[in-house]
């Protein structure tokens, strides 16, 4: 078929590489990985995930780019704090009205794409594509809000989360098909509507390149490179990798850290100090650096996001890796980040409510220990089984097995042959 005949996606993607964001990841290999059955167009900010926006960002409205065959629409947005509620909210609808602006500019298309982030809008952009290309909508839902925002406290105000709730389900109404991205989630699309005609659905994975995130092992020049970089050399490293936000109860397990630490460096079983690492950055990185601070914790480390070509090496040098959400999210939002765990054959220490996705994942795979949020008593005692078997055979045949499992079912071929089908038989 050639290329003019391909019929035309376009896809409102919020952040796109090089953002670092998983999302970000996630779509430009779902847009490449559909080149070959349809012309893509993506419509995003420009890269500014971290809060910051280039000097070459901000001077025009649009930014055009071709990465990868895919054509790219860049939003100029404001730049904002991650702890300020007010300057993402500003970033946030900068984006929204820009991308509504932008639709106007990329031609015919015949399907829109669009997933739950920003939460609401990102749904509503996909409706307003719909409408005005006369398209088939695929609407994507990565977590439901407002579930999320109620589920962990983040917002109280009753109108506005009726408001989301109502908005959000227009946008499901509107889908011509609705794509989760684990089974827990199927019951909380059937909640909203319920008694009421549920939107057509269907549930597919995330996922990662497991040809490109690979098992290294610890002596890889750029694992020991990384561990050195950042004081990791000779350390049994227990890795908490992705965003610090606000859902994933991680006030409640850094303390669980520093209970851990209470009478000095703990040393694991194979004579290893124990170092805690955070890898990334959100909102909750100032008040967790703030608590190590003022309780003395020497064995915490907080590294910056890894672009891509780095992640490899900062996920090997972990011996064991958190996964982890708070309570209440089940069937609401689906931790992701395990899937790059498990691609790099280490073991996981989740702590995940029973029935959820990846707590399925973990436990049919055997790639770690699990305990509910909350259960801190739990979660001490799995972290203090990483610790006294360290170096032991089986936390390598942990990771071992999360590999096998992903190779088997969780594959991004798998996955990106779904969506394409899913896609066009709307």
């Amino acid at each position: 078929m050639r290329e003019t005949e391909k019929k035309k996606l376009l896809i409102y993607a919020h952040y796109y590489v090089p953002d670092v964001a998983a999302t970000a990841q996630i779509l430009r290999e779902l847009a490449e990985g559909l080149r070959d059955r349809l012309d893509v167009t993506v419509i995003c900010t420009v890269p500014s995930y971290d809060g910051h926006v280039g000097e070459e960002y901000r001077t025009k409205q649009f930014y055009r780019e071709r990465i990868g065959g895919v054509e790219v629409v860049r939003i100029r947005v404001p730049e904002f704090d991650k702890t300020r509620k007010l300057t993402r909210v500003k970033n946030i609808l900068a984006y929204f009205f820009g991308a509504v602006a932008a639709t106007f500019t990329t031609g015919k298309a015949d399907y829109v794409y669009s997933i739950s982030q920003p939460p609401v809008l990102g749904g509503l952009l996909g409706v307003w594509g719909k409408l005005v290309k006369r398209a088939r909508y695929i609407y994507n839902i990565q977590d439901f809000n407002p579930e999320q925002i109620m589920a962990v406290g983040y917002s109280h105000c009753k109108p506005v989360l009726w408001l989301m709730m109502f908005c959000d389900k227009i946008s499901c109404r509107m889908a011509d098909k609705v794509i989760l991205v684990g089974e827990d989630m199927a019951d909380t699309l059937r909640r909203r509507f319920g008694s009421k005609k549920i939107p057509p659905f269907c549930v597919i994975n995330n996922w990662v390149n497991e040809r490109e995130l690979l098992p290294l092992p610890t002596d890889h020049e750029g694992v020991r490179a990384f561990r050195r970089q950042y004081g990791l050399e000779d350390k049994y490293v227990v890795m908490y990798s992705g965003n610090i936000g606000f859902y994933y109860d991680l006030d409640g397990l850094i303390r669980v850290m520093n209970a851990f630490s209470r009478d000095g460096t703990p040393i694991a079983a194979d004579g290893r100090e124990v170092v805690f690492a955070f890898v990334g950055a959100g909102g909750m990185k100032e008040a967790l650096e703030q608590y190590v601070y003022t309780h003395k914790m020497k064995n915490v480390v907080f590294i910056p996001y890894q672009e891509k070509k780095s992640l490899g090496y900062s996920l090997n040098a972990a011996d064991v890796h958190w996964v982890v959400s708070a309570r209440g999210i089940k069937g609401v939002s689906t931790p992701s980040k395990c899937y790059g765990v498990m691609a790099c054959g280490k073991p996981v220490l989740g702590v995940l409510e029973q029935g959820t996705e990846i707590e399925r994942i973990v436990r049919e795979s055997g790639c770690g220990l699990l305990c509910e949020p909350g259960d801190y008593d739990q979660v001490a005692e799995n972290l203090r089984w990483f610790t006294e078997h360290a170096g032991e055979r089986e936390q390598a045949e942990m990771g071992s097995r999360g590999r096998s499992y992903l190779e088997k079912y969780l594959t991004m071929e798998i996955s990106l042959r779904r969506y394409a089908d899913e896609i066009m038989s709307c």
